[in-house]
């Protein structure tokens, strides 16, 4: 306690000292001793606090510190290339496509070579000619009505609520502007979706704009949702790869009248979405729940999210995909590394399939079960440069989504506050304070720049491959190198024979 008492008042001798160089009035002295000296039998009296209650005063350092470590970490610490979850490369290059600035790098990679996991495509050296514009992608099997034109990459799930309204406006006028698809996220329709960009409606365990007073499934809302123009695929998610097995959550600091109004909730609560459907319970039921909305929708596409966990569980839904002749139009890819506004550290870090495996292994079953003709293969963990796209689509996915790299390019800093309802870019916050920051005139234009810039890209890479059409791409085009070897993708995993699963599982 003495020693305590003897820091306070050498903390506040010297912060007068300070002050009086600088000639303050005395009564403002005064007013400081007597604010540091309440501060300092404040900590003293508290009880929950060690660190103030045996350092008054200057243990308040400890806890500012704390505060700003993240961005101290960032901005101070960090390297090029080892931050976390994005690194700084990674940033620089969609703020740079988003901004149209210098997109050259000087001086050659940064990158370690040699190192494990090092990735890299063959080129030819008769590269072909570069394409005018990205090919597209039809999604939409022999029972789907409306097949849909997709753009090769496009925004991820992100719902209203997890982000700001100018956020969403921002995104959906970006996607109008480019013609590429913006999904809605399992937080329902907001009108802030309705900016003239296509729109893939993601339907959740909690059935956000499509459920009854109790939390199941609402056939009539569902088809009065779907109905709309606006609307052209639908995504049953099923799990995500941030947190597999335990749906969403929007913490009550976030949730106003106005997003538990468009999502049918309780204002101010925390909302969390059950870890399951209640609408199925298996993979019959699954394929079953998938017919009926592509009825309800009129015949648009159908398809669903999920981040692989157990693999029988898959195999089983395509066993079911071939006895009962149902298929989805789209299976979507997630991995554990995917992004999220809020999640147990335990399921982040985890839980789930890594993208790379959970990719290849979701291809090679549709494959071997034959059904990889008539499912596209939509993917969204970590893309965010033309290489991504170009090595996705090499080991087999046929469409990919973004949603960090989107939210960078509407401006965000990574500032992992996403979950507190206090994000500096007014990107994940509803405080109206923080959201007039976010300029939606200015960042939409942002977003289709990144866009569109890596696009264009990624027709450099694809022609300096030596392709000019998608059915060129295979894994044989990237290589990785582990413990000093170096495998392509096709050595590391061979393709499957179209069919081949059909006599080993009957």
């Amino acid at each position: 306690m003495r020693k305590s008492i003897t820091l306070t008042v050498i903390a506040t001798v010297v912060v007068l000292l300070g002050l009086s160089l600088i000639k303050y009035p005395i009564y403002t002295l005064i007013g400081i001793v007597v604010f540091f000296v309440g501060v300092g039998i404040y900590d003293l009296a508290q009880k929950k606090h060690t660190i103030l209650r045996n350092f008054p005063v200057i243990g308040h350092a400890r806890y500012l510190f704390e505060m700003i470590s993240p961005e101290i970490h960032q901005y101070f610490i960090e390297s090029d290339t080892d931050g976390k979850p994005i690194d700084r490369n990674h940033r620089a290059y969609i703020y740079e496509r988003a901004k149209k600035q210098n997109e050259t790098h000087p001086f050659g990679t940064e990158l370690d070579v040699e190192e494990d996991n090092f990735k890299w495509l063959q080129h030819s050296i008769y590269p072909a000619p570069k394409l005018d514009k990205p090919p597209r992608v039809t999604v939409g099997g022999s029972a789907c009505q409306h097949p849909y034109s997709a753009s090769l990459f496009n925004i991820s799930a992100m719902s209203f609520g997890a982000l700001s309204k100018n956020a969403v406006i921002a995104l959906n006028k970006a996607a109008a502007a480019g013609n590429f698809f913006h999904d809605t996220g399992e937080g329902a329709i907001s009108p802030y979706h309705r900016q003239g960009g296509d729109l893939m409606y993601e339907v959740g365990t909690g059935y956000f704009g499509c459920r009854t007073d109790d939390g199941h499934f609402s056939p009539e809302k569902f088809e009065k949702q779907a109905a709309a123009e606006e609307v052209k695929m639908i995504e049953i998610k099923l799990s995500q790869g941030a947190k597999p097995g335990h749906g969403g959550v929007l913490p009550a600091k976030k949730n106003n009248e106005e997003i538990a109004q468009i999502r049918g909730v309780e204002p101010h609560t925390t909302v969390l979405s059950p870890p399951g459907h209640s609408a199925f319970s298996n993979a019959r039921g699954l394929l079953e729940f998938v017919q009926q909305l592509r009825e309800l929708s009129k015949g648009k596409p159908v398809g669903f999210k999920l981040s692989i966990g157990s693999k029988d569980e898959f195999v089983e839904i395509c066993q079911e995909m071939v006895e009962t002749g149902i298929k989805p139009d789209f299976i979507t890819v997630d991995g554990a590394e995917g992004g999220t506004g809020a999640a147990p550290i335990d399921f982040s870090n985890y839980v789930g399939m890594p993208w790379e495996l959970a990719l290849v292994f979701v291809v090679d079953t549709l494959r071997g079960f034959n059904l990889k003709d008539e499912i596209r293969i939509f993917t969204a963990t970590k893309i965010f440069t033309a290489f991504d796209i170009f090595k996705a689509l090499s080991l087999g996915a046929d469409v990919c989504n973004s949603a960090r790299g989107m939210m960078l390019a509407l401006g965000c800093i990574q500032a992992l506050k996403c979950d507190t309802n206090e994000c500096p870019t007014g990107i994940t916050t509803n405080k109206p304070g923080l959201m007039k920051g976010l300029v939606v005139e200015d960042k939409w234009k942002r977003v289709k720049n990144y866009q569109s810039e890596t696009l264009n890209d990624f027709l450099e890479l694809f022609a300096a491959a030596g392709c000019s059409s998608l059915e060129q791409l295979h894994r044989g085009l990237i290589y990785k190198q582990i413990q000093g070897k170096v495998k392509t993708y096709e050595e590391l995993y061979p393709t499957i024979e179209a069919g081949s699963y059909l006599k080993e599982h009957h």
